[in-house]
């Protein structure tokens, strides 16, 4: 009997345990449309807010031996114009999450509010944006914040409601806290790392907002650390996201205790065929194991 590779996140229930990340081919249906049909449990959209954002000015991207240093700033068309793109991908058949962002915590619900009008299966709240000024960075450094934000999006949203947290705090825990407090259905963790890079032939900073957030390999120990003391501070799901680029990097996330695990930039150095590798990978290791499911090796690692 084959092992059962699905997902189930506060009733998201997924193919499998992969979902694709905010920020990577996910601003068109068609997009975010190809990703799920290559192999992705869920596809999770670039984050949207009240009003189209163009983002910042280049560059916005850096490629690191150990990851990706990005500032794009939230580009977005704006929850208006996204109703189509979310109806090519549910046409589709695609799994699909709706990533949200604004200024304070009525934005937040009626972007959700939108988006769940078109069909979004659940709603992420980006409260942990590195490199927006005013749209994630504050919030993501108050936990009293992060409550109120996810109450308000919990008022209005009869879908699923989960909260991304920033891994730039003290006590991420505490966080994931006040995010369940405020009715969080599930955490996701985490988001980028604060980070910079400079040009020594330029003297000067290479990003143009100067700081951006740091994914990729570099961050996986930092996310898998965050996931494990999430995991034992909530009973919430919870779903890990930061340099998942095979199986064994998500299998370091479902025994940590998260449901599923988010790809981003994995997409972009190990090609579209990533999430069906990591399931494929997933599932051997089961095999191997003599596993019956991915739900059961959810925290494994706690003894």
């Amino acid at each position: 009997m084959m092992p059962d590779v699905s997902a189930n996140v506060a009733g998201l229930k997924l193919r499998n345990p992969t979902m694709l990340a905010s920020g990577f081919l996910d601003e068109t249906g068609g997009t975010l449309l190809r990703v799920f049909k290559a192999g992705a449990g869920a596809v999770v959209t670039k984050s949207i807010g009240p009003e189209p954002r163009t983002g910042n000015t280049n560059p916005t991207v850096v490629e690191l031996e150990v990851g990706m240093l990005n500032a794009m700033g939230l580009p977005n068309p704006g929850m208006e114009d996204f109703g189509a793109e979310v109806k090519v991908a549910l046409d589709g058949g695609a799994v699909v999450v709706g990533s949200v962002y604004g200024k304070d915590p009525d934005e937040y619900a009626t972007v959700a509010s939108r988006l769940e009008s078109y069909g979004v299966q659940a709603i992420e709240l980006n409260l942990s944006c590195p490199h927006a000024k005013g749209l994630g960075t504050e919030i993501a450094e108050d936990p009293e914040a992060v409550r109120e934000f996810t109450a308000a999006v919990k008022a209005k949203a009869r879908v699923p409601v989960m909260p991304k947290l920033s891994p730039n705090v003290s006590d991420i825990a505490a966080f994931a806290g006040a995010a369940e407090d405020g009715g969080a259905d599930a955490i996701v963790a985490i988001n980028t790392l604060k980070a910079m890079a400079i040009s020594p032939e330029l003297k000067t900073p290479i990003l143009a907002n100067r700081v951006g957030g740091l994914s990729g390999p570099a961050i996986r120990p930092v996310g898998v650390r965050c996931v494990y003391e999430i995991y034992e501070a909530v009973d919430v799901p919870i779903v890990g996201v930061g340099g998942v680029e095979t199986g064994r990097d998500a299998l370091e996330y479902i025994l940590a205790g998260a449901r599923a695990v988010q790809i981003g930039t994995g997409l972009a150095t190990r090609g579209m065929s990533v999430f069906a590798d990591v399931t494929s990978e997933v599932a051997a290791y089961l095999e191997e194991t003599g596993g019956k499911s991915v739900a059961s090796l959810v925290g494994a690692a706690h003894g």
